[in-house]
């Protein structure tokens, strides 16, 4: 480990102090044993201190973190850093890798009581700091998301971003991109269709070779977030009833929903996971054109809203093995279907994304799990014989430490008499107290074992398999979440169980 002097000038001019006036003075306020060990020089020149971005500071917070670093002293404070924030972090990072730190001029040093003292009031500060901070952005967020600003993100697909000054403002808002936006159209007009499902609409893509013009391949996960995104539909007031049905906070009056601007959603994304009520959620009319009619766009909410009713009814009640199982070929999970006969499992990356071929065998979801109850079974027979040998062991020990106690016990009432009988000679005396101090630690030592083992957990005599076999659907998965990380299957349909345990 080596002792580091950081040194840092923006730029040369008269009043300032030069790189080398800093390292020599911070060099010459080292104690004596200090300055014979290894001392390492680290200089910045040119650099502000408004921000951490510096090649040689980086360079010797890498140090740091590797644990190379024991001491840090530089000339001035403000040779670090300027914010408080950034300056409370670091002090942060110095503590947890037990490097002191010390300002030369200030006589500042994080190894004293008034040093740590400084930094806790500094941390309390940079706190307060980043709060206020947050605290901004978060009115300034809000308040431009009222006036249907550009409030930042990523590209939307459909359209572009341009230059644009709004109310005074200068901003960013949506233009369409013809090509993205004929795609765009082509969905909700597919999906708006009767009895077309996302899986349908999916098939239809492939079958006409439509891949995104950006990203990857549709899926049904992705198909579903555009079809629900409010920027698209050209609001009108049909669509203002709609959010405001489900009490959603609109700005805006309905003279403005004409039937041309596009919308945003601000606040929870995910809000269909409530049906009724959308009180959390915040509609704001954007600067920017819709791309698709507000019939059709409805259209498509009334089936999404349905699939997510349909959804939430039968959410995963068809086996306990749900989310376990994993395909080898792919690595996605596989969801069970509904057969002619029975339910099976098949590959996500088969069924949703099109992407996998999936397992060659029919896994069905019986057979599966009338295998894995078989397997979770010698586990809890393993459990329970274990914790069975772990309660005798226990037992065991105890009986012999008693003995042991007993035995010790025994030599001390014999050292007693020993005492009475040699007329309190010196010489023995101290010879039979030395024995018995070694015999009385002992005897502590035991009972301190003893009340270990005392303290320890009980564990029932309890029959595991029999409990499993009992337990309801709820219970079963809980268990297999907790002893099962995953089952992995095979292009053959061979499992392969990966335990937690």
């Amino acid at each position: 480990m080596y002792i580091a002097v950081y040194a840092r000038q923006s730029i040369d001019k008269v009043n300032s102090v030069s790189i080398e006036t800093q390292v020599e003075y911070c060099k010459a306020t080292l104690p004596p044993d200090e300055r014979r060990m290894t001392i390492r020089c680290f200089a910045d020149k040119g650099y502000s201190g408004k921000d951490t971005n510096r090649p040689a500071f980086q360079k010797l917070m890498q140090d740091v973190r590797r644990g190379s670093v024991s001491k840090i002293v530089v000339y001035k404070f403000d040779r670090v850093s300027r914010s408080i924030i950034d300056f409370s972090d670091m002090l942060q990072v110095f503590k947890s890798c037990g490097v002191t730190f010390v300002s030369a001029q200030e006589s500042f040093d994080t190894g004293s009581p008034y040093g740590e003292m400084i930094c806790k009031i500094l941390m309390i500060f940079a706190e307060f700091e980043r709060a206020s901070i947050i605290g901004r952005i978060q009115d300034a967020y809000e308040k431009r998301s009222d006036l249907g600003l550009y409030p930042g993100g990523r590209k939307i697909y459909g359209y572009d971003l341009e230059d644009a000054v709004i109310g005074g403002i200068r901003t960013r808002r949506f233009v369409e991109n013809p090509a993205e936006a004929a795609q765009v159209r082509f969905l909700y007009d597919t999906y708006a269709l009767p009895g077309v499902t996302l899986r349908q609409l999916q098939d239809e893509l492939l079958a006409r070779g439509m891949r995104p013009l950006c990203g990857k391949d549709w899926t049904t996960g992705k198909l579903s977030s555009l079809l629900r995104n409010p920027v698209y539909v050209c609001a009108d007031e049909q669509v203002y009833h709609f959010f405001a049905a489900r009490n959603a906070r609109i700005i805006g009056d309905l003279r403005d929903f004409d039937g041309t601007r596009s919308l945003r959603l601000f606040g929870r994304t995910k809000h269909d996971r409530n049906l009724e009520d959308w009180s959390d959620l915040k509609v704001v009319l954007l600067e920017s054109y819709g791309i698709v009619g507000a019939d059709c766009w409805l259209r498509c909410q009334q089936k999404l809203l349905q699939n997510r009713q349909i959804g939430n009814a039968t959410a995963n009640h068809t086996s306990w093995l749900g989310g376990k199982l994993v395909c080898a070929k792919c690595g996605h999970t596989m969801t069970t279907v509904k057969g002619a006969s029975r339910r099976y499992f098949l590959c996500a990356g088969k069924s949703h994304k099109k992407t996998c071929t999936g397992v060659k065998a029919t896994l069905y979801v019986e057979d599966l799990e009338t295998l894995l109850d078989a397997c979770i079974c010698r586990k809890l027979q393993i459990q329970t014989e274990s914790s069975a040998s772990r309660s005798r062991e226990n037992a065991a020990q105890l009986h012999a430490l008693r003995q042991q106690a007993a035995e010790i016990d025994a030599q001390l009432a014999g050292l007693g008499d020993a005492v009475i009988a040699s007329g309190v000679s010196p010489e023995l005396l101290a010879v039979l107290n030395a024995r018995a101090r070694s015999l009385t630690a002992e005897r502590q030592q035991i009972l301190e074992r003893m009340d270990a083992l005392s303290a320890a957990p009980e564990i029932a005599d309890t029959d595991l398999v029999r409990q499993w076999r009992r337990a309801s659907f709820s219970k079963k998965r809980a268990v297999c979440d907790l002893l099962i990380k995953a089952v992995v299957i095979a292009e053959n349909g061979d499992p392969e169980i990966i335990w937690t345990v």
